[in-house]
């Protein structure tokens, strides 16, 4: 009994053996799939060479087994084939049955304007007939020949393909990059900005305060406009390097004139346009060297006047004092909105606190797609 129930055992542990070999050599075999040429006009490659590169990205999915190109080269010599201009159905379905070659491959890539269409079809031998067919189109962009060829067949048999590169191979008024813009035209959102700025902490007294105290007599919220000035240096991948100029105007609704310059260094999101911006903003206000004495602040002259020497002198806002450059550390934030050609930048900014106190403000701008020649 026990022999029985050891040789039971055994024939399972063979057949089990058996059955995942089987199994295994199964899922190996994969149906065989020929490409000859792709037709191509208007673009970089020649047949031959579009040919190549659509087995190259066929092979990438692992879905078939693509006959290399000198397999293809000496099934054409040995059964003397003539494979020119041999795109259609009826050419393949001929050649497919001398080969013996399960699927055909075929399509074209031509430029029709400034749109690269891919078109490509797979034809099943057997049932004689075009069992999938895929048509794109691209921006021209004749770098992006094998980017493009990817996508349209990855599209064809259903498998994922990358977004953000689908949208700038794609979209002429996606946010641009290298990609698709290679180094001929950026985009640049420079152009008018308007908003309102807010101050704290020490200015923001001083504001209030009266003439004859030194303030200005004025609400701590204020309007501005000025213009952006942009230069992108670099423009990679998702992002955009770029070096902003912003000269602007303050006060004018306070009945003050307040020039400020801001330069900034920041990074742009091509995805989706946010950025971010950090650099040194400068001002031009009255300054006086002024003294805190007595639970109240006073001039040099006024210190001098007094008597007063056990005192420290600060450079303080003053509406009675002379011409001088103000500075501060600014953060910026902000997304960009488009429209067809519009672009409408909308931004925040908030100066870093010092003991005078900071800025928090807002602006808008807008433009239309502009670009610049590299």
């Amino acid at each position: 009994m026990k022999n029985v129930n050891k040789l039971a055992f055994l024939g399972l542990v063979f057949l089990q053996l058996f059955s995942t070999s089987l199994l295994a050599q199964t899922a190996k075999i994969k149906p065989t799939l020929t490409v000859l040429n792709i037709d191509t006009k208007g673009v970089t490659l020649d047949p031959t060479q579009m040919g190549n590169l659509v087995r190259i990205e066929l092979d990438k999915l692992d879905m078939f087994d693509v006959t290399d190109r000198y397999d293809v080269a000496y099934l054409i010599d040995k059964n003397k084939l003539n494979i020119t201009n041999c795109y259609g159905k009826m050419c393949l379905l001929e050649i497919g049955n001398v080969i013996k070659s399960e699927y055909m491959f075929t399509g074209s890539a031509e430029l029709y304007g400034e749109t690269i269409v891919m078109t490509f079809r797979l034809v099943n031998i057997q049932q004689g007939s075009v069992t999938k067919t895929t048509v794109m189109e691209f921006l021209n962009l004749p770098l992006e020949i094998q980017n493009m060829t990817g996508i349209t067949i990855r599209k064809m048999f259903d498998k994922p393909n990358d977004d953000v590169e689908l949208a700038r191979l794609t979209k002429k008024f996606n946010y641009e990059s290298a990609t698709n813009n290679p180094n001929k035209e950026r985009v640049n959102l420079q152009g008018p900005r308007f908003g309102y700025t807010f101050i704290f902490g020490k200015n923001a007294d001083i504001l209030r305060m009266s003439k004859e105290s030194g303030g200005f007599e004025a609400y701590p919220a204020m309007f501005q406009f000025g213009y952006q000035f942009e230069k992108q240096y670099l423009n990679e991948g998702n992002y955009q390097a770029l070096f902003e100029i912003i000269p602007s105007v303050s006060g004018i609704d306070q009945q003050m004139f307040v020039p400020t310059l801001t330069l900034l260094n920041g990074f742009r999101n091509t995805k989706n346009g946010w950025e971010i911006a950090i650099g040194p903003t400068f001002s031009l206000a009255n300054y006086s060297q002024m003294a805190f004495y007595n639970n109240q602040y006073y001039t040099q002259d006024q210190i001098s006047t007094m008597g007063v020497t056990d005192v420290t002198f600060e450079k303080r806002l003053n509406s009675n004092g002379t011409l001088g450059i103000g500075s501060a550390l600014l953060l910026g934030v902000g997304k960009t909105i488009k429209s067809g050609k519009m672009n409408i930048p909308v931004n925040a900014f908030i100066t870093v606190p010092t003991h005078d106190g900071f800025k928090i403000g807002i602006s808008v701008g807008y433009n239309s797609k502009n670009t610049s020649k590299k």
